[in-house]
């Protein structure tokens, strides 16, 4: 039989959300959730769910980081073979939600897909720590393994051909990993409120001017 889940209840009583207090523009309102999320040390302060869909409609949602945001959209990282890849190559669109429960706040984000540049990821990819450049390398992500002792001695090959220290040389960027620019079409920022009566708005796209933003309040 299945746990009894319902006696685990909050009261959403930390804050309220007003339309006077959005920016004009979801980007900017993300960003000033965003800092005020960073004030406290957080796991993982960039994760957030990714949601994409197969061609045939199969949806399927992860958690990824989110490594950058601009009026651009929102910047996730990833193998170009992996599954949630090959969705956006068959459907490129996808939705992000950010769960920031400890302050009773998520933000969902809905937009096109498409790939950086080469460039673009060659920049974020001199970045990462050499043991995620060698894993990289080892994994190809979402195939199907026997075991761990596949993984591991991978990972012991790449690291016998590129070397395990800094002095080795760089470690080029493999040729199926890069990154994903989610755009921003329509975006909601939702706080939570006492007795399950949530603030939630929503900013879209004005359809005659798509620079401009509506923002709408929704029922919760």
């Amino acid at each position: 039989m299945s746990p009894d889940l319902g006696h685990f209840r909050e009261n959403y009583d930390r804050s309220e959300l007003r339309r006077a207090d959005l920016a004009d523009d979801p980007v900017t309102q993300f960003g000033i959730w965003f800092d005020r999320w960073m004030e406290e040390p957080h796991y993982d302060a960039a994760a957030c769910v990714i949601a994409t869909a197969s061609a045939d409609g199969s949806p399927s949602a992860r958690y990824v980081l989110c490594r950058q945001f601009d009026a651009d959209g929102f910047v996730v990282y990833t193998n170009l073979e992996s599954r949630k890849a090959s969705d956006l190559r068959e459907n490129p669109r996808a939705a992000l939600v950010f769960g920031w429960l400890d302050q009773q706040r998520q933000v969902r984000i809905e937009g096109p897909a498409s790939l950086l540049s080469a460039e673009e990821s060659d920049a974020y990819w001199v970045t990462r720590p050499r043991g995620s450049q060698i894993g990289a390398w080892a994994s190809g992500q979402s195939d199907v393994i026997a075991d761990r002792s596949v993984l591991d001695r991978r990972a012991a090959e790449v690291t016998e051909r590129f070397g395990a220290d800094e002095e080795d040389g760089p470690i080029p960027r493999p040729d199926d990993w890069g990154g994903i620019r989610i755009g921003v079409d329509a975006a909601e920022f939702w706080q939570g409120r006492p007795d399950r009566l949530h603030d939630r708005f929503r900013y879209a796209r004005d359809a005659d001017d798509p620079s401009r933003w509506q923002i709408d309040r929704l029922a919760p």
